[in-house]
């Protein structure tokens, strides 16, 4: 029986491809998965290809009106159901997963008459089949010898063979939009295709003198590891002092002052921090909202224990005279073990309320394969929030009392939301209260993200505003969108930033303003209600964006990870960026609501 479904299977291939362009070069599964997965396809082409009769046959067996009419399963909203990699996954092996209700049936009549296709209608007297070109033919029970379920899907295996990677890919873009209108039309406003430039972009100016660079540095054994700088901000309380942290454990002290600029090396901690490998090191810094009173502050960074990597969060004093750290061992106040050296987030602060918020990636591998961001036995993928100022039970710090999870079984209660891959910056705003975060995507996006308590953010389940994966989506969960999601093809490593809240006069006042490590561009961008009302690029900086600085009078600054701070200049220009295009009506506020699958 197998030899006569691979038979029948290669007829309707055959049927599918006949007629195609040209004779293509021969590639493999892997790399139509491989170039479809990280490049853009043009969904318009991709439409012409799935209804061309003299092509794929695409229409000839599924429908995309919700109508269900064909032997192949509907797709309507298929770009909300099925995440790109399971699109992929379906058009290069279409009998790894068949849906339900659309596994082909192989009928032998007594006359020696073979009938294959989806089973339709099934009664007593007879059943009717419906064949991969939509024909369907109604056999006798009394005349069928023999009827089996076949292990192959009615759609061929091969039909890519005749598509260019492109068209793959095209065809591929075009499955991803076919989404429920609401959906669909977040997406659009969210995730703009164009970002225009300003009419005059915003200037950046070298905060300090060149000489006094933090350049980025190599470390050698075991192996090269390039180091650089992360993070900057002003000492509170001391107008001309700014610390400038290094990714190796050192922090300077840069002072501003009317005789020239200086710099002295304010801690070196590189002996206990670890970042041999991946994005680790010293890597986010938090001032005590009462530094000024206890002069404690606190640092994120990486250690190695028992061969195994952990992040910590450590407590630390600064000296009397506040130009140096006070010498005293860190105090540990948290221990997060990593399974990976990858993904460990790299930013803390404390929020208005006084707590101290920790980001935390999925630490890895790639695509979370244990759906650790959906997790909530693990710290992973989290943002989570803890109390400082007391302790608790058998550890150094407290719950507050309205963190969401603190009372769940099983839940960490450390948890304040969920969902995240690698947040690697983000910032509150201190007018609003609200918070964003910057995360960074996997394969097709970056987002930027407004967070409030007890959400979940979708990692792995999605993607930007794309499903990635069906693994760990629970029935009825509601997933937050993004506000902000841009395309490879500006950027591929989001660097969260911070609302200017400088001057009040200013048309950038009340812009959040973020940027792309790799590709140095640097956004802002105003929303309403999480959904995103307009997006330009404000300016292009020297260096790769690791992080935004900001100072008392609420001035933003650009950490260059290759060594130098730029002070964002506004005065010079206006934010002119026009409202972004939605295609259609006002979008929803930036939330998606999935309930439960079936494939």
């Amino acid at each position: 029986m197998i030899n006569d479904w691979k038979f029948l299977a290669g007829i309707a291939l055959a049927a599918a491809t006949a007629g195609t362009a040209a004779e293509r070069a021969p590639s493999s599964p892997s790399a139509y998965r491989d170039y479809a997965l990280k490049r853009d396809g043009d969904a318009a082409r991709g439409r012409e290809l799935f209804f061309a009769p003299d092509r794929l046959g695409c229409a000839n067996c599924h429908s995309v009106d919700g109508s269900a009419t064909k032997a192949g399963p509907d797709l309507f909203a298929a770009g909300d159901r099925f995440p790109r990699r399971e699109l992929i996954a379906a058009i290069l092996e279409p009998s790894a997963v068949i849906a339900v209700g659309y596994g082909a049936t192989l009928i032998e009549t007594r006359a020696g008459e073979k009938h294959y296709g989806i089973v339709k209608q099934a009664n007593a007297t007879s059943t009717e089949l419906m064949a991969a070109d939509g024909s369907t033919i109604r056999v006798a029970t009394a005349e069928i010898k023999s009827q089996e379920v076949s292990p192959l899907s009615l759609m061929p295996e091969g039909l890519q063979s005749g598509l260019s990677l492109q068209e793959f890919t095209d065809l591929v873009e075009y499955l991803a939009t076919l989404k429920q209108p609401a959906a669909s039309l977040m997406a659009n406003r969210g995730r703009p295709e164009v970002i225009p430039e300003l009419a005059r972009p915003v200037t950046l100016r070298p905060f300090f003198r060149e000489d006094l660079r933090l350049p980025a540095t190599v470390r050698k054994k075991p192996g090269d590891v390039r180091l650089g700088l992360v993070w900057f901000g002003q000492i509170p309380g001391r107008a001309n002092d700014f610390l400038a942290v290094h990714q190796s454990g050192k922090i300077w002290r840069i002072g501003k002052h009317s005789e020239g600029d200086t710099k002295e090396l304010f801690l070196d901690l590189s002996a206990e921090v670890y970042c041999q490998r991946g994005p680790n090191g010293l890597l986010g810094m938090a001032f005590h909202p009462k530094f000024r009173e206890n002069r404690k502050y606190y640092l994120k960074h990486q250690v190695m224990v028992a061969g195994r990597m952990e992040t910590v969060v450590v407590e630390r004093r600064v000296a009397a005279d506040f130009k140096s750290d006070s010498g005293m061992p860190s105090r540990r106040i948290l221990g997060i073990p990593c399974v990976t050296e990858n993904h460990t987030g790299g930013c803390i602060a404390f929020g208005p309320d006084g707590f101290l918020y920790l980001g935390m990636g999925d630490t890895g591998p790639q695509q979370d394969p244990e759906g650790h961001g959906q997790d909530l036995a693990l710290h992973l993928g989290k943002i989570l929030r803890i109390d400082v100022d007391r302790t608790e039970g058998e550890v150094p710090y407290g719950i507050p009392a309205t963190n969401p999870f603190r009372d769940r079984s099983g839940a960490r209660p450390e948890i304040w939301a969920v969902g995240f891959r690698e947040p690697w910056r983000f910032s509150f705003d201190w007018v609003t209260g609200d918070l964003w975060v910057g995360d960074v995507g996997q394969d097709r996006v970056e987002e930027v993200a407004i967070v409030r308590q007890g959400e979940n953010h979708g990692w792995n389940v999605f993607e930007g505003f794309e499903p990635f994966s069906n693994l760990r989506r629970q029935p009825g969960a509601s997933y937050v969108a993004p506000v902000f999601a841009y395309r490879r093809k500006f950027g591929n490593s989001v660097t969260g930033g911070l609302v200017y809240r400088g001057d009040p006069k200013s048309s950038f006042y009340g812009v959040y303003v973020c940027g792309d490590f790799t590709s140095h561009l640097i956004w802002g961008l105003k929303q309403e209600g999480r959904a995103l009302q307009s997006v330009a690029q404000l300016a292009v900086s020297p260096e790769g964006v690791a992080s935004f600085g900001t100072d008392e009078r609420g001035d933003l600054y650009v950490v260059g990870y290759e060594g130098m701070v730029y002070r964002i200049d506004f005065g010079n220009t206006v934010f002119d960026a026009p409202p972004v295009p939605t295609g259609g009506p006002s979008a929803p506020a930036a939330r998606m609501t999935q309930g439960p699958t079936e494939r």
